[in-house]
């Protein structure tokens, strides 16, 4: 009750008050009043908890009805930080308001209405209770350094603009800070998520830009390169522009501990940023020196999403670390149901193609199971049902968009050279039809006709001729698949 009674007369549109503290200064707060009575004045008066600390002025007022008036909180210089911050617990002021009677014709100075709140029977004043916080750049740089998360989020929480209008200087000050502690990680992704830019130059190929983040030392000691810190933090637009150009040996660069910037991705949930490196060319399946992979760290961190792209992308779930765990060993170590599914659902469709199993196949494709992915060989589903002459699993697959071109396993093999050693000449027809190539080669150089010739398979032979595929009489060092 005491509550709306009030807020039917004076409305605070704040009630933190925000100090920008500076030491052995004087730090002011501005706090406005609005009256919501529209016969009569409003008297005010301000107390605070701390007045050896703390100005109020004026500290007592009369508002006119639907008026306003505007108090400035001063802080009296304080030589060091508050003991807590950015909210004080024991600084805080008590406004108490009161309808003043239109009819009184004495002095309304500050002694007179202290004197008329003195008189006012106990419970007659309706009260708010204003809080205070101490913000700024100068307790954000103190938090920093002393790696307080909780108090940079709630600084930047309260001051949402604070980092964005920094000079170039400030925001590599700040950022140096956060680096060179032992969270440096969490303290710097706070500071960029909340937008702090570096206009810092930073050694690109050799040359200097600007715009990219500055390469702290303790991160240099540790191996890291531009991309690796674009890649940490998120910037995808960075990685974009670092990735133009660049060859796989520079988007592959690894740090000390042998991670490249898809393994920093994966292991952020930077799924925008591993979805450049990957498209960009990145190995998918490197690993770091204890041999995880980009696919094995989205696994141990339960992260789905990632998990799920990184399987699109063909990365493979069975490549183990050095102690013999594969991401999908990892996933049913931490229970993660989920990407337990994911993970094996790659399995089941090389299985289901394999088998020829039309409808298990459809099934699983219409439940979100890439049908590009592949096992540590680079045989896909399409290859798979080809080796087996599953002429209709293939039909399948190929209305799923395939490029054949594309699609060739570790040894260079497409799905024809499959198709020819199964046997089936239904299924080579299938895949001619579609447009595979006649003549292509394995890395050994074997066309589809010289399988067929060397497997007396005739019919297979003359179908291929009259398509358009030449002879050769070279000696080939074919490795034919069981």
């Amino acid at each position: 009750m005491l509550m709306e009674s009030m807020e039917r007369l004076v409305q605070v549109p704040e009630t933190e008050v925000h100090i920008d503290f500076t030491p052995n200064c004087k730090c002011r707060a501005n706090v406005r009043l609005n009256s919501l009575c529209a016969t009569s004045p409003v008297a005010f008066k301000v107390q605070t908890s701390s007045p050896h600390k703390f100005l109020v002025n004026p500290p007592t007022g009369l508002l006119p009805p639907l008026g306003y008036a505007t108090l400035q909180i001063i802080l009296k210089p304080q030589p060091q930080a508050p003991p807590a911050f950015p909210r004080s617990p024991s600084d805080r002021f008590l406004l108490k308001t009161a309808l003043f009677p239109a009819d009184v014709s004495q002095s309304t100075d500050g002694e007179f209405l202290n004197s008329w709140f003195s008189t006012l029977p106990r419970g007659s004043t309706h009260d708010i209770r204003l809080k205070v916080a101490f913000v700024g750049l100068f307790l954000l740089h103190h938090a920093v350094g002393k790696g307080d998360c909780e108090a940079v989020k709630n600084i930047i929480k309260r001051q949402k603009q604070i980092l964005l209008n920094l000079a170039p200087n400030e925001a590599e000050s700040l950022l140096r800070v956060a680096a060179d502690l032992a969270n440096s990680e969490d303290m710097v992704n706070i500071l960029l998520e909340a937008g702090l830019s570096i206009q810092a130059r930073a050694r690109i190929c050799g040359t200097t830009n600007v715009g990219f983040y500055l390469i702290d030392p303790r991160w240099e000691s540790k191996g890291w390169n531009e991309l690796h810190v674009a890649a940490l933090f998120d910037r995808t637009e960075e990685t974009s522009s670092l990735v133009k150009g660049r060859g796989s040996a520079a988007l592959d660069c690894r740090d000390k501990e042998g991670r490249t910037a898809l393994h920093f991705a994966a292991s952020k949930g930077n799924i925008g940023c591993a979805k450049v490196l990957l498209e960009s060319g990145a190995e998918k399946d490197a690993r770091s020196k204890d041999g995880r992979t980009a696919l094995y760290r989205a696994a141990a961190n339960g992260d789905h999403p990632m998990a799920e792209m990184l399987m699109e992308a063909g990365a493979d779930p069975t490549i183990s670390d050095h102690r013999g765990r594969s991401p999908l060993d990892v996933a049913r170590e931490k229970g993660q149901e989920n990407i337990i599914a994911t993970l094996e659902r790659g399995e089941q469709v090389l299985m289901a193609a394999r088998r020829g199993e039309v409808d298990e196949l459809e099934r699983l494709l219409v439940r979100g199971a890439s049908a590009k992915y592949c096992d540590q060989y680079g045989v896909t589903a399409l290859h798979a049902a080809a080796m087996k002459g599953q002429k209709e699993a293939v039909l399948l697959l190929l209305d799923k968009g395939w490029d054949l071109e594309c699609c060739r396993d570790n040894e260079g093999h497409e799905p024809l050279h499959m198709a020819v050693e199964s046997g089936s000449i239904g299924t080579v027809e299938v895949l001619v039809g579609k447009g595979a190539n006649v003549n292509s080669k394995t890395k050994s150089g074997a066309t589809p006709l010289y399988i067929a010739k060397a497997l007396g398979y005739e019919a297979i032979s003359k179908f291929l001729i009259s398509k358009g595929a030449f002879s050769s009489t070279s000696s080939l060092s074919c490795i034919i698949k069981d």
